[in-house]
């Protein structure tokens, strides 16, 4: 994390976000900055957006307004036609994507492919890296993340939780400069979510600058800096965990945290 009273880089800006689908708004004018170390909790209820935004960081949703700059550098977006906007540059998108690595909810690890073959599939056929090279590395991953003795299984054989430890592996692959994970404990049954939690634990205390759409109240408190309240789609409160959790000024935020514990 960044020590108190250091100005680190700016790693993500998010000026003034709007997504619509057809009629309905989901996100509603959000802004905020991610610096070089930050750990962001994004917290609140269903439908409140927190998908969407992370997403709309990763450009895998366009935004309907508002800006996104990565390394103060801002994604191009041109009008859509219909209202909205859509990426001016393909390739800046591809060239972004590679600095972002983003862990789903649901896995999503290529089910024809062993542990191994997922994890090299992208530095090796996207990003170019040697076969060799990226095979040392992946080995080095899965080791990272306990699973060094799978990594010629296939997806299908290992438990949920495995397979999440297997999709950070694969993320931090692309050697991302930050992470985003979209409640990546939310398809776990419980007795399986401590050994991810444990992973992304690790993650925090390397310094590294995440993003992490969490329902797992207690371990938002411990591993991030900075707490995020998404409420009716805009950013109701923020703050240092101390504060959002010890003494929450929204009655939203309050009753939010009643209903997690």
């Amino acid at each position: 994390m960044v020590p108190s009273g250091t100005e680190a880089t700016k790693v993500i800006e998010v000026i003034d976000l709007h997504k619509s689908f057809d009629s309905v708004q989901v996100l509603k004018g959000i802004s905020f900055t991610a610096r070089q170390g930050d750990v962001i909790a994004i917290i609140g209820g269903s439908g409140s957006g927190k998908s969407t935004l992370l997403r709309c960081v990763n450009m895998l949703e366009t935004p309907t307004s508002g800006s996104i700059k990565v390394h103060e550098e801002e994604i191009k977006m041109k009008s859509d036609g219909k209202g909205g906007l859509k990426p001016a540059n393909k390739e800046q998108i591809r060239r972004i994507r590679t600095r972002l690595a983003m862990v789903f909810q649901s896995f999503n690890l290529w089910q024809h492919m062993t542990l191994l073959e997922n994890v090299i599939e992208v530095p090796v056929h996207v990003l170019g890296k040697p076969k060799a090279e990226a095979e040392a590395m992946a080995d080095a991953l899965l080791k990272r993340v306990g699973l060094s003795d799978k990594r010629e299984t296939y997806p299908a054989f290992l438990s949920g939780g495995q397979q999440q430890r297997a999709a950070i592996a694969r993320a931090l692959a692309i050697e991302p400069e930050v992470m985003l994970f979209d409640e990546p404990t939310s398809a776990l049954d419980p007795e399986l979510i401590g050994e991810v939690l444990s992973v992304i634990r690790d993650l925090a205390k390397e310094g590294r600058t995440m993003l992490l759409v969490t329902h797992e109240m207690k371990f938002a408190r411990e591993v991030a800096n900075r707490i995020i309240f998404l409420n009716n789609c805009v950013i109701e409160e923020e703050g240092d965990p101390e504060s959002l959790f010890g003494a929450p000024e929204s009655m939203n935020l309050k009753r939010f945290i009643s209903s997690m514990e």
